[in-house]
């Protein structure tokens, strides 16, 4: 069984709340001391930083309000522009889920972010952690929250290989209650993401060390233990870049499909022994009830998923019979190269298109 970290809870709460008054890191998303917190934008902030890091995150904050400045600005946006927003940030679903979530708030709540948190964690994208971030940052509500930062810190306080959930969470509530529930739950994060550091933590800096099972025991550098990787499974996949007069077909893919809501070029995962022409034109085939003729591969990418590795096959394609339509795909379009710049394409879908648009490709 896990040890609970020595010390109350009440003096780890000093401690964190003092550290963090004198070294929080000044961020975009941050609400001056003293300051009232807008749930928009730490909300936003909190769906923005899952499995991102923060100085990726900056840029695209700042962006962002820029065009989307408050709840209803974005709950009025198309999907498409959204996403096109998001473009580069990756992990699409958040930005679905939370254009869905605002859309709601906007209908039901009048614009304004519900302070309940059961009404909260009913909006679409919204989990436990979420809920706790916002809940307490943006409320002053005393709700718990565990992420990668705080399951690392609670795995050393605790002198803990491998926490479970349950025991993590009940720690989070046993420190949360009393004042500045938010700046209690963000010092624990702060001191995850600068001082207790995955490897080489500095412990030296710490302003809790002494309430540190794994640093009185030496193993801090073991905790949490690291969790053994799976093999990740590999797609083989054929692209179609099909050219019709200066212009290459995008298709927009479902909403409940990997990368869904986002413009691509028609591909197909390759079968066994199929090659990548016949994959290619099976794409088209299959997805828009269209006929084309594969030539020659233009290039490949790479690209890894959280879940799978993908090779992409990018094969130049010719019409031959009939006309694009929605089969397997939400929308369709032709585009030119400077008209691409309008859609939202992942990163390997505007590699693709890089190497699509050589001038060579358009005779």
């Amino acid at each position: 069984m896990p040890r609970t970290p020595p010390g109350k809870p009440s003096a780890l709460r000093t401690r964190l709340l003092e550290w963090y008054d004198a070294h929080r890191r000044d961020l975009p998303w941050r609400t001056a001391a003293g300051a009232e917190p807008d749930p928009y934008r730490v909300w936003l902030s909190e769906v923005m930083l899952q499995q991102t890091r923060v100085e990726t995150v900056k840029p695209y904050f700042e962006r962002w309000l820029t065009r989307f400045p408050d709840l209803r600005s974005l709950a009025e946006a198309p999907l498409d522009e959204v996403l096109k927003r998001w473009e580069g940030l990756g992990y699409y679903s958040r930005a679905r889920n939370f254009h869905r979530a605002v859309r709601e708030v906007a209908e039901r709540f009048g614009g304004a972010v519900p302070g309940d948190p059961a009404e909260f964690r009913a909006l679409p994208g919204v989990g436990r952690y979420t809920a706790g971030a916002v809940m307490s940052i943006a409320f002053g509500r005393a709700e718990p929250l565990v992420d990668g930062n705080v399951r690392r810190v609670f795995a050393r306080w605790t002198d803990d290989p491998a926490p479970a959930d349950a025991e993590l969470w009940s720690l989070a509530e046993a420190l949360v209650p009393g004042e500045r529930p938010g700046d209690l739950n963000q010092a624990v994060m702060e001191l995850g993401a600068t001082v207790c550091v995955p490897r080489n933590p500095r412990c030296e800096a710490c302003p809790v060390r002494e309430f540190c099972a794994a640093y009185q025991e030496g193993t801090q550098n073991q905790r949490p233990a690291p969790k053994q990787a799976k093999p990740t499974p590999h797609e083989d996949t054929a692209t179609a870049v099909v050219e019709h007069e200066g212009r290459l077909l995008l298709v927009r893919r479902p909403v409940d499909a990997r990368l869904g809501g986002l413009w691509a070029f028609p591909a197909a995962v390759r079968k066994r022994g199929e090659g990548v022409a016949a994959a290619a034109e099976r794409a088209v085939r299959e997805g828009l009830g269209m006929e084309v003729r594969a030539g020659e591969e233009v290039g490949r990418v790479e690209h890894g998923f959280t879940h799978v590795r993908v090779t992409y096959h990018a094969v130049r394609c010719a019409p031959v019979a009939g006309e694009p339509r929605a089969i397997g795909y939400d929308a369709w379009a032709w585009a030119t190269a400077e008209e691409m710049e309008g859609y939202a394409l992942p990163v390997a879908q505007k590699k693709i298109a890089a190497l699509a648009t050589e001038p060579t490709l358009f005779r």
